[in-house]
């Protein structure tokens, strides 16, 4: 079956990572119809340092317009492929094979979404290293409803730094939640899986993404996970999400102790205490003062009213 697929990205002060992107995008083996890029700061894009392949198409809109739902959301009006990939533009296909292997995963009229596996920078942590084969392992599967039993919250596991969907059945879903703080993704895909459809998970179609981000950078990251869950409480169904973090934790710990790095434990400790603080804030965000809320925030345009 041939599929039309567009490529949809958001971009911010794109850089190297967004043109090795580009240009592993032109190379890959099953065809693109469009690239189509929203930026989100005019005056942060180097348009004279990129060069772009034939098939893209740049929109620009306000920074103060950004919003994980929303601008994915202005970005898939524009497409009328019937697969969409949306991707980060920090997230390099691995390979000339990326779109061909998240595609064969539509040949089942059940699949609503595909989502590929993320390997980690070369240069990166143990800990970066160990959560990427954490959340993207080298086996693939496909999630529905009746496994929310045994994977809870990780049922709607799909993220948007790759992954594909179904445009009519997206447009059938009403497509991405609007004001979306963060999890888009998995917002949409609670709507999936709810209404009877599939994810895959494509481990053969891989991405280089991976990030070291501070203990602040958590922090303030999973504050606006917290803010999420808590805001969509009906998606996601009251699921527990606790359980999967503390198995990434001891995992990770005791792959330190393996490799001879137990001193490393330090900053795994360090860096999950950060999360799971930052994940509490948000969710209990409504007793919180507006000014440290905005401390908190990675995304100061979603309390801007």
């Amino acid at each position: 079956m041939n599929f039309t697929v567009d490529v949809l990205i958001p971009a911010y002060h794109p850089d190297e990572k967004f043109q090795t992107l580009l240009d592993r995008l032109s190379a890959q083996t099953y065809p693109i119809r469009r690239i189509i890029v929203i930026n989100t700061d005019r005056e942060g894009y180097p348009e004279s340092k990129i060069r772009e392949p034939e098939q893209m198409e740049l929109f620009h809109i306000e920074k103060d317009e950004f919003d994980h739902g929303t601008t994915r959301s202005r970005a898939a009006a524009r497409s009328e492929a019937d697969l969409m990939l949306f991707m980060t533009q920090d997230a390099v296909p691995a390979d000339r094979h990326l779109v061909e292997r998240l595609v064969k995963a539509f040949e089942d009229p059940t699949i609503g979404a595909a989502y590929a596996r993320q390997l980690p920078h070369k240069e990166h942590s143990l800990i970066e290293k160990y959560t990427r084969a954490f959340n993207y392992p080298p086996k693939s599967r496909v999630k529905r409803a009746a496994d929310l039993e045994e994977l809870g919250i990780k049922t709607f596991f799909c993220s948007d730094a790759c992954a594909m969907y179904r445009k009519s059945i997206y447009e059938e879903l009403d497509g991405f939640l609007p004001d979306a703080i963060f999890n888009e993704d998995m917002l949409y895909a609670s709507k999936l899986i709810y209404a009877g459809y599939g994810i895959a998970y494509c481990a053969d179609a891989r991405v280089i993404h991976s990030h070291e981000y501070s203990g602040i950078e958590q922090l303030r990251r999973n504050f606006d996970n917290g803010v999420s869950q808590k805001i969509n409480f009906r998606e996601f169904g009251n699921l527990p999400s606790y359980g999967e973090g503390k198995k990434l934790v001891l995992g990770t710990a005791a792959y330190l102790i393996r490799k001879g790095r137990p001193l490393m434990c330090l900053r795994l400790f360090w860096l999950s205490g950060c999360k799971l603080t930052g994940f509490l804030l948000g969710k209990r965000y409504y007793l919180l003062p507006k000014p440290l809320i905005r401390k908190l925030t990675m995304n100061q345009g979603y309390w801007k009213d």
